[in-house]
């Protein structure tokens, strides 16, 4: 596959000519508006559309759709220090992926056996609910693929690169990050992590993702669950985007 050069369109927050209408009426809305922004990945055969549950799979549905990808759920899940939860040690994904921050480790002097338990906790967790949302489809293997990671927004942006560090330990070709909206500081971020980043709307003064949407009602399991299906449906019967 042909990518994009690092200088071209999508890296650096140059996404051409098109504005995104904001606020977003909702997810699935945001979704189509960004796909316009991702149609140099369309028709390649090696691509592949992962939506960060909950509120990502919806906006992945759209580009999906639109770039005539499959699409797929992409469960991430933060390890954190014990007795201080709300600092990463690291993370782990769909597939059993897991990325380690060793200075956090050396930092906390955390033992291997309590890593350990703690990955093993997150992955019984993460499995159970990817159970549930894929009614016991099997995930979608990114290796050798071109990924695009979606999500509904970034605020801090800390989940993504988590998602983005387990994602690569997996063996895709190319990374690209793209959400609806973002702070322009978080999606400079992301660009010296993951290979191409497409941030529809970055405004300032930013606050918080669900202001730049007029429906941001949690999105449920069941339709995350409905989503996954047409995806899948859409593959079996191999019917182009709409």
């Amino acid at each position: 596959m042909q990518h994009p050069s690092p200088d071209g369109p999508g890296r650096g927050g140059e996404e051409g000519p098109l504005e995104p209408r904001l606020p977003y009426a909702d997810r699935r809305a945001a979704g189509r508006q960004l796909a316009m922004r991702l149609t140099r990945y369309a028709g390649h055969p090696d691509l592949l559309v992962l939506g960060l549950p909950r509120g990502g799979v919806p906006v992945a549905y759209e580009v999906a759709n639109a770039l005539g990808a499959p699409c797929d759920v992409f469960g991430v899940r933060k390890l954190g220090v014990p007795g201080h939860e709300e600092l990463a040690l690291g993370a782990v994904a769909s597939g059993g992926a897991r990325t380690i921050n060793a200075s956090v480790v050396q930092s906390f002097g955390i033992s291997k056996a309590t890593i350990e338990e703690i990955t093993s906790e997150a992955l019984e967790q993460l499995a159970e609910r990817e159970l549930v949302y894929r009614e016991g489809i099997e995930p979608l293997r990114p290796g050798g693929k071109t990924v695009i990671l979606v999500d509904d927004g970034l605020a801090t942006g800390a989940t993504m690169r988590a998602a983005i560090a387990a994602l690569r330990s997996m063996g895709p070709r190319w990374i690209v990050v793209a959400v609806p909206v973002a702070p322009s500081e978080v999606c400079a971020r992301m660009r010296v992590e993951a290979d191409d980043v497409v941030c529809g709307a970055q405004p300032e003064p930013f606050s918080a993702v669900g202001l730049w949407y007029e429906d941001f009602a949690p999105v449920s399991t069941e339709e995350v669950r409905h989503l996954l299906r047409l995806c899948l449906s859409r593959e079996e019967n191999h019917q182009p985007p709409c």
